[in-house]
């Protein structure tokens, strides 16, 4: 019989230590150790003790073409995970607490099982009754799912085997599973890593869509250990602001689509309903020209997507002049405002400095670099950049403006939605849009087309 050991786990990194201390060693975090029982594996059953069986192989060519996909008809659902559900792949679905992770996984099965797809959806954080109120006030309550309430992984792997039809699985959430024989509680990371590995591997033997709900810490992260990411092979979080009515679902992994890609929500009385025109939703209300206010050409994932840039420049009464960022690296705005002190001449260090993207999106690429600049420097100057113009172009340390992959689609969104010009960088290829374009090689040049020559 495998004889038992203790030891303290961190629930943030996974690190094992043989006394429990304030603050793990590993990752720094701190009170973050947690007692567990192990089983020690009896040597008789190492890989030493005894031969292994044969292993299939096949070649790289065994399955032609794409990967067959299951498709919910949630149009931006379906874009976030790569054109639809695989069969025997894991998704991890990740975000604050009420975000609308479960409402959106249960309008997706829902769809899939209106379709003809046979669903199963186990939640393990409410009863039946709470599961179909939220059906019943979605519209949902016809929907031929099949609806069950189990933590325990046994009862719930030994309900689904006796299935033979099932293509797809919501687990709800992963965090609240436990296998019966491990002592450790549920949503340690011992037992987030076996049910995630049962679960995982039974979807792969039977070619089932398997949909993980999984909750997040403080920082924003995964809860459990950081190998559940891993495992499954795509991770998907949903972000939005309290203050916001819509929601962004973000693929950061993918082993069957491309990352980055994004999904974009409304949350209405009728559940999350898809915004049809993203780049509307995020310039806001443009009647008349601001100052500190530039529209910037993005692009997340393969979808081109047009975001007000806005900043604000006032004059600080502090020793140490503020700066803050909302939707925007910090260090980003901190090389942006060095370059432009440096190489233009322009003033910001006795200046706060505030910086926020409109419509609660968070904006990584560094095409945005010229568009915040040139945000910053219409607020400083006063001088409103003129209606109807785009900016994009990422900016070196010398000041430079150089040129950013996807140009063309950037031009076409931008010429679709009306605007007439485009402040960017010098030889774009496949420019082929009617826009007047503003060509810019150097910071100081987007300085004198906004501020005016001498400026």
């Amino acid at each position: 019989m495998a004889r038992t050991r203790k030891s303290y786990v961190c629930q943030s990194c996974g690190a094992a230590f043989p006394k429990w201390t304030g603050q793990c060693e590993a990752c720094g975090e701190w009170n973050s150790l947690v007692e567990e029982v192990q089983a020690e594996v009896p040597k008789g059953l190492s890989s030493k003790g005894g031969r292994g069986r044969k292993v299939a192989l096949t070649d790289l060519g065994g399955v032609p073409g794409d990967a067959p996909r299951l498709r919910t008809g949630i149009g931006e659902f379906d874009r976030a995970c790569g054109g639809g559900l695989v069969p025997g792949s894991a998704v991890l679905v990740g975000g604050d607490p009420g975000i609308g992770k479960s409402t959106i996984l249960l309008q997706a099965v829902s769809r899939l099982a209106a379709s003809g797809v046979n669903t199963v959806y186990i939640s393990g954080e409410e009863a039946s009754a709470q599961v179909q109120m939220r059906a019943g006030r979605l519209g949902l309550d016809k929907a031929p799912v099949r609806l069950g309430t189990e933590t325990n992984i046994r009862d719930i792997l030994a309900t689904l085997e006796s299935e033979t039809d099932i293509q797809a699985v919501v687990i709800d959430s992963i965090q609240t599973m436990f296998v019966d024989n491990l002592e450790s509680a549920p949503g340690t990371v011992s037992q987030v890593r076996a049910t995630a590995q049962e679960l995982i591997r039974f979807a792969k033997k039977r070619g089932i869509a398997l949909l993980l709900v999984g909750h997040v810490t403080k920082d924003g992260q995964i809860a459990g250990p950081r190998v559940l990411e891993h495992m499954v092979d795509t991770v998907l979080y949903f972000e939005g602001e309290r203050g916001h009515q819509f929601r962004i679902l973000r693929a950061v992994k993918n082993r069957f689509g491309g990352t980055d890609e994004i999904g974009v929500f409304e949350m209405t009385d009728r559940g999350l309903e898809e915004v049809a025109n993203p780049s509307a939703l995020f310039l806001g209300s443009r009647e008349e020209s601001v100052s500190g206010s530039a529209v910037f050409a993005g692009m997340e994932g393969s979808r081109p997507m047009l975001v007000e840039i806005q900043a604000l420049v006032a004059q600080s009464s502090l020793g140490t002049p503020r700066r803050a960022v909302v939707g925007w690296d910090s260090g980003r705005l901190a090389m942006i405002l060095a370059v432009l002190d440096a190489r233009s001449g322009l003033g910001f260090g006795a200046q706060d400095v505030y910086l926020n993207v409109a419509g609660g999106l968070r904006v990584s690429e560094p095409a945005a670099d010229l568009a915040v600049a040139a945000a910053l420097v219409s607020s400083l100057t006063d001088r409103p950049i003129p209606q109807g113009t785009v900016v994009f172009g990422e900016v070196s340390l010398s000041g430079e403006v150089r040129p950013v992959a996807h140009g063309a689609q950037r031009l076409r969104e931008a010429e679709k939605l009306g605007f007439d010009r485009a402040i960017m960088p010098a030889n774009v290829k496949g420019a082929d849009a009617k826009l007047k374009r503003m060509e810019v090689r150097h910071i100081h040049e987007l300085v004198e087309l906004i501020a005016g020559p001498g400026s």
